[in-house]
């Protein structure tokens, strides 16, 4: 699965200066998301997904807790003008986890890494249509051209002779991808008066307690194996929040950002080697045609801003 998106703007240029550290710590933040997905995977056949949500949600709060200790930042931090925006983030942020950890269970791992990559996509669509942001016509040549991608992963899924458990696992993880855009435009939002730290904390402990709403359809007493397997995914997801944080606030996002498409080769070399899983032809070729897509996209949007930069007047001294 694609990692979760930065919990704020990334900083100006002038402020990412280090970009090769901001390169090692997006690739660290794929590598730990990647990681986390096998191991919800790995317990997908006998833990529900809500009681995964659950996991993932209240074992990563430890984590960005310590991290708050570290930089001082407890409890001050923390603090919100916004709290109903943050639960309105944190509701669509917890079903777009839900339905991805779903389609985990139903899907090979590539496959829902590479319907995953829907949702930076989606976010053009919905940024326009919630937010009032202009999509010109390279961006949204670039959308139709992932949606066709999309659509090359989705089909054998969903023609006559698919099973039915294929063609549920496809449409939830697809549902997955477009609450995940619709989070991010939350997100987004939310970054006009909140910091990283307390969106990032207040996302944890909301989806947490959400999740337990899903107690009452079938949480099961897991094996000591799965427990520590999702004990380990809610620590990785604390902790590939952070690298990406940290990513975003060294160097620039157009810079770090296309190097989240590696997942899609951690996803095979995971799959095939802990699952037994290889992508299809289809999914290769669809996969193939979203990367395109998203990283012009990104591209576009470097270019826009390194020509904004260019033509934005400087402040004089004093004023």
């Amino acid at each position: 699965m694609p990692s979760d998106p930065p919990a704020a703007s990334p900083v100006p240029a002038a402020q990412a200066g280090r970009p090769l550290l901001g390169i090692a710590l997006k690739l660290g933040s794929v590598l730990v998301f990647t990681a986390m997905a096998a191991l919800i995977k790995a317990t997908s056949e006998h833990v529900p997904a809500g009681q995964a949500v659950f996991f993932r949600s209240f074992f990563a709060t430890p984590v960005i807790l310590v991290w708050l200790l570290w930089r001082g930042d407890f409890p001050r931090a923390l603090a919100t003008r916004d709290p109903l925006g943050h639960f309105w983030r944190a509701f669509v942020g917890t079903l777009a986890m839900g339905l991805g950890f779903a389609g985990l269970g139903l899907l090979p791992l590539p496959e829902v890494t590479a319907l995953g990559y829907a949702a930076p996509l989606l976010v053009v669509v919905f940024g326009a249509m919630f937010l009032g942001e202009r999509v010109r016509k390279v961006r949204l040549g670039a959308v139709a051209l992932g949606l066709a991608g999309v659509l090359v992963v989705l089909w054998p899924r969903l023609s006559a002779g698919a099973g039915a458990a294929e063609a549920l696992g496809a449409v939830v993880t697809l549902m997955g991808a477009v609450f995940a855009a619709l989070a991010q435009v939350f997100v987004r939002r939310l970054t006009m008066t909140e910091g990283t730290a307390a969106i990032v904390w207040w996302f944890s402990v909301t989806s947490a307690v959400l999740a337990l709403l899903t107690l009452p359809f079938g949480w099961v007493l897991p094996a000591p194996r799965e427990a520590l397997l999702l004990v380990c995914a809610g620590l990785l997801g604390g902790l590939g929040q952070i690298l990406l944080t940290a990513a975003y606030r060294n160097a620039e996002a157009g810079l770090v950002a296309p190097f989240d498409y590696a997942s899609m080769l951690l996803a095979v070399a995971i799959g095939w080697w802990i699952f037994g899983e290889l992508p299809t032809g289809t999914t290769v070729a669809g996969a193939a045609l979203v990367i395109a897509a998203g990283v012009l996209i990104i591209w576009r949007e470097r270019q826009l801003g390194l020509r904004r930069a260019r033509t934005q007047p400087l402040t004089p001294p004093g004023g």
